[in-house]
């Protein structure tokens, strides 16, 4: 909050520099007379404070100055301020800056230079703003004849960034199977290398925790998992990219296949345990962080708990389903979905930040503090993975 017996005047008029504590201040004024439309005396006070002595407030005074003068129609000028932001170390104006200059590239016709500045920022970007970025530069590299480029960047807009993942662990998965269900004495010899056996579990053979997903009992148990692996792993996917969806998918596995170790012996098969962690974690999120996404998606997300329940009730009415190793995923799920925010689309993450003294977003409870509560929240969970072996590994 500006102090309101801040005097514009005697700062703009003063000489030498600044201390830092009315550098921000003046910071916070100016912005605060842009947003009342006093454009001249927030330019005034953006260029007292340029060339302090940090980087980060320098470049923010830079932007803040560019934004004022852009909004008197003096485009050249605001271009060339923010073009003098980019040059300074990188901080956390140094995005906008790259964003700014783009964009005023583009209103000066040098689409070359807007789309190298466009790059720039795609280098910097928060991962959220990505798909944005990618449809401008795919737009620029239609304009400027690079038909091939154009075409790249867009399907990243949209997400399309390969290979799905989920597309992979279903082929994989399916052909595993389908050699261990149906491949004669070879394929038992699979089954029984990949099952999830709990006594060789205990005799350390600690792979089968995740190989278990790899087999299933027969063709409707192999069916039923993949079809809902085929619908709930593009979401996941969509929200946090392929990588860290095939991170949570083999947690998800761990955790499952241990609640299943620890709860009785019987032999199991069935990535059911990693398919109900990805239902978890979508629950969590939807529930907790509410992602920004399309309308089929939000009606899909709406739908998960429903699904949930009445596949954990099929669990326990039916006999033969390792209802343990559904509520070891879920679980697991359900506690990553809490501490992860995803990172492909913007979220209701912003109310829990508050923007920092140079316009840089700060968690609301402390900076650093998202990172080590998951950090911490990712300990615990594997301290309690960890508990769960070894209970289950002294039962046998």
């Amino acid at each position: 909050m500006t102090d309101p017996t801040f005097d514009v005047e005697r700062v703009v008029a003063s000489e030498g520099p600044l201390s830092r504590e009315v550098a921000l201040a003046a910071l916070d004024r100016a912005a605060q007379l842009v947003a009342e439309t006093d454009f001249r005396d927030a330019a005034r006070l953006y260029r007292r404070v340029i060339g302090f002595d940090d980087p980060a407030i320098t470049g923010a005074a830079y932007v803040g100055f560019g934004e004022a003068l852009y909004r008197m129609d003096e485009d050249a000028t605001a271009l060339q301020a923010w073009e003098e932001a980019t040059k300074l170390p990188d901080n956390p104006s140094t995005y906008l800056a790259w964003r700014n200059v783009a964009a005023g590239r583009v209103r000066a016709q040098d689409l070359r230079g807007a789309f190298d500045a466009y790059r720039e920022a795609e280098r910097r970007a928060p991962e959220h703003d990505r798909p944005e970025i990618a449809n401008r530069l795919g737009w620029l590299s239609k304009e400027l004849g690079d038909v091939s480029a154009a075409g790249k960047y867009f399907a990243r807009a949209r997400g399309d960034m390969g290979l799905s993942f989920t597309v992979v662990l279903i082929a994989v998965t399916v052909i595993v199977s389908l050699v261990a269900s149906y491949g004669g004495p070879a394929g038992d010899e699979l089954l029984d290398l990949l099952a999830l056996n709990k006594h060789a579990v205990a005799a350390g053979e600690v792979w089968r925790l995740w190989t278990v997903t790899l087999v299933h009992g027969g063709f409707l148990h192999l069916a039923a998992n993949m079809w809902a692996l085929w619908i709930v792993g593009p979401f996941v996917e969509q929200l946090y990219g392929r990588w860290r969806f095939l991170a949570f998918y083999l947690v998800f596995a761990l955790g499952g296949s241990l609640a299943s170790f620890w709860a009785n012996p019987v032999t199991a098969v069935g990535a059911s345990g990693a398919v109900f962690g990805l239902f978890g974690l979508l629950l969590a999120v939807e529930r907790i962080h509410r992602p920004v996404v399309n309308r089929n998606t939000r009606q899909f997300m709406s739908q998960i708990g429903p699904l949930i329940v009445i596949n954990l009730v099929f669990g326990f009415v039916f006999p033969g389903i390792d209802n343990m190793a559904h509520i070891g995923g879920l679980v697991s799920g359900l506690w990553l979905g809490f501490l992860f925010v995803p990172t492909r689309v913007p979220t209701l993450r912003s109310l829990w930040m508050r923007p920092g003294p140079t316009g840089a977003l700060e968690p609301a409870f402390g900076p650093g503090g998202t990172r080590l509560l998951r950090i911490g929240g990712v300990l615990l969970l594997f301290v309690v993975y960890l508990g769960l072996y070894l209970v289950g590994r002294a039962k046998y």
